[in-house]
């Protein structure tokens, strides 16, 4: 073999040996890449974790601390049960005993008493607002007084 052969045979040994080389670096270059964006996936992903967890956590407290509370209307609701049962039971107790108190609790309300007390069946919120909207209205004035201007549009 001739020296030019073998110098050309090693030219494309060495140009072949970089060539492997720089595809080790390029999958190097990938694989670095791919990892560096891995962790930033990671590290994202912690992050919103923790968002959450804390989230969690204060809808976990807010639910405890209503729960409490309910606990403590219901106390509260109970207790101003007994006091009623036992005012209502004083009533009836006060009823037996005094003949005057009787004939006075069996007389009707007035009609204009018994009109405070009527109310239509309300089964929401809508048909209470449309209840109380309709109490008191007030009734446009028929009468302007002379020299009034009329009311703006």
């Amino acid at each position: 073999m001739t020296t030019l052969r073998q110098s050309l045979y090693g030219l494309a040994l060495l140009a072949a040996l970089a060539g492997m080389l720089y595809m080790q670096h390029q999958r190097v270059q990938i694989a670095q890449s791919a990892t560096k964006l891995a962790t930033e996936r990671a590290q994202t992903a912690e992050q919103q974790s923790a968002s959450r967890q804390q989230t969690i956590n204060s809808l976990t407290a807010a639910l405890d601390s209503e729960r409490s509370a309910q606990q403590q209307l219901q106390a509260q609701q109970a207790g101003i049960r007994q006091a009623l049962r036992t005012s209502q039971q004083q009533i009836e107790v006060l009823k037996r005993e005094n003949q005057e108190l009787r004939q006075w609790a069996d007389v009707d309300l007035p009609v204009a008493a018994r009109r405070l007390r009527h109310r239509p069946a309300i089964t929401g919120a809508a048909d209470y607002r449309d209840w109380l909207s309709r109490r008191n209205a007030l009734h446009p004035v028929t009468n302007a007084a002379t020299g009034q201007r009329p009311p703006a549009e």
